[in-house]
């Protein structure tokens, strides 16, 4: 099998990774923070943290260039901190894949916790335990099915991901040439066996993720 065809997936698994481990954290914190607490202007909050699944890819590559790019503030940043900016480089990518996945995990994470009986979490204040002692051992573990389900459908999500990351990162071969970026440039240059390669092992990872996904509902 030629060479060229592991990079790309290799690359593809490692940003899915790294963003999804990323993902998860936030994800508790919104979840958690969303699920217990009301204030005013809530709903305003939990559509920005959706946003991401229904606008288009190149619309959230948009914004992320408009936030990260190198005239930004945000971005200048980055560039005085790390010495290069973070556009067109393997972080770009994980950013990007950050950004779609994250709505995943939130919404499952929030199910979650919207579904412990409160009576269990009063019961751990009254025995003295803190919110993150709660957190950490009452809530957590009684979520644990719906908090592993969103990070699986991050991973998958994250996985696939490919306009925002094309027009974020790029498609620079053996940095930030993911499987999906891969697929399109081998389409249009009619090369359609290393397109179904890559085609046949994105669908057989995404299916095997979604079997887990079913298995953790049932």
């Amino acid at each position: 099998m030629p060479v060229d065809f592991w990079s790309p997936l290799r690359l593809s698994i490692e940003i899915a990774s790294v963003a999804s481990l990323i993902v998860l954290m936030l994800g508790l914190a919104a979840g958690r923070m969303m699920a217990v607490r009301n204030f005013r202007g809530k709903a305003v909050v939990e559509t920005l943290f959706l946003l991401p699944l229904v606008l288009p890819p190149t619309v959230v590559g948009f914004f992320l260039i408009v936030i990260f790019g190198r005239n930004s503030p945000a971005g200048q940043a980055i560039e005085w901190i790390f010495q290069q900016p973070l556009i067109f480089t393997w972080w770009a990518a994980v950013t990007a894949a950050v950004v779609v996945a994250f709505p995943l995990m939130y919404q499952s994470a929030k199910t979650g916790f919207e579904s412990i009986d409160e009576e269990i979490e009063h019961a751990g204040r009254v025995d003295g335990a803190g919110e993150w002692k709660l957190f950490t051992y009452i809530s957590i573990p009684l979520a644990w099915k719906a908090i592993i389900a969103g990070f699986i459908l991050s991973f998958a999500r994250a996985l696939g991901e490919f306009g925002a990351t094309l027009m974020f990162a790029g498609n620079i071969p053996g940095r930030t040439q993911t499987a999906s970026t891969a697929i399109y440039l081998a389409i249009e240059s009619s090369n359609m066996q290393m397109a179904w390669l890559w085609v046949a092992s994105m669908v057989g990872i995404s299916f095997v993720m979604l079997v887990l996904v079913q298995g953790l509902r049932r």
